[in-house]
């Protein structure tokens, strides 16, 4: 495994977010995290990536406690674009993805210039974004702008990559757009990628693994098929859904009704 939790707890503000969460996530694998709001997704991104370190237990990568890591050494190895991440005004999408290049540099040891302008260079071109190069990221449209983040990501060029809600506010083609994106770094390189997604057929087809969270713990972890059910989604979000095959032979499922209300309606009918 290359990533996992031991008895992992998280309180925020005498707030329990999380408690005991053993969970790993398997090498080279695309994971997605669901649950409804307030499960503390996002609180297990930023435990995995020490962006926050005030945690009971343990996150190991490689087997190693995170927390004995050097910063630099971990972000040569591990990734992550969390929510709402913002650049200052001026900034290039250029220079926003040479930002990806500060763990291989120190004041000691300035870079390798030739490898930094390589990792650019590949990060851009694997997010379509190299034609946008010189543009300020300001000016750029929502799905440029999380292509470019992505692409700052690719620069570090980590084993591990950690997305939080990579799709929010953009429209369908976009949502598209960066998926693929991710899929095929994941394809093509063997990229472990571990991803808070909101949609729930977005994780049924870009995704190896599922894990749910739900009453501050995993709720269920397997394939999509094992996870990803019409039962999963009533008990989870409270909602009634049908499923169906695509033409592409993908499985989607379709919430029709909240839990309560097909209740409802149920026995209004009987009456």
């Amino acid at each position: 495994m290359a990533l996992e939790t031991r008895n992992l707890g998280v309180t925020i503000e005498k707030h329990e977010i999380l408690r005991d969460v053993n969970v790993s996530f398997s090498e080279g694998k695309r994971t997605s995290i669901l649950g409804p709001n307030g499960a503390g997704k996002s609180t297990l991104l930023k435990a995995l990536s020490s962006l926050n370190t005030r945690y009971e237990g343990q996150v190991l990568l490689d087997g190693e406690d995170v927390r004995a890591m050097g910063r630099q050494a971990l972000s040569q190895r591990l990734a992550i674009l969390p929510q709402g991440a913002t650049a200052p005004a001026d900034v290039t999408v250029g220079q926003l993805v040479d930002f990806g290049r500060f763990p291989y540099r120190s004041w000691l040891r300035p870079g390798d210039p030739k490898a930094d302008r390589e990792a650019v260079e590949w990060a851009l071109d694997r997010t379509h974004m190299t034609g946008y190069k010189d543009r300020r990221v300001a000016v750029l449209s929502g799905g440029e702008r999380q292509r470019a983040w992505i692409a700052m990501a690719l620069a570090q060029q980590p084993r591990i990559l950690l997305l939080d809600e990579p799709t929010t506010y953009l429209d369908i083609g976009h949502q598209l757009e960066v998926m693929n994106i991710v899929d095929e770094i994941n394809r093509d390189y063997k990229m472990t990628v571990v991803m808070v997604l909101h949609d729930i057929n977005h994780a049924l087809q870009y995704s190896d693994e599922i894990v749910v969270i739900k009453d501050h713990g995993v709720f269920a972890h397997g394939t999509p098929k094992e996870i990803l059910t019409v039962d999963m989604l009533a008990r989870v979000f409270g909602v009634r859904a049908d499923i169906f095959v695509n033409s592409q032979g993908i499985s989607v499922l379709s919430p029709v009704a909240l839990v309560d209300e097909a209740r409802g309606k149920g026995a209004a009918a009987h009456d």
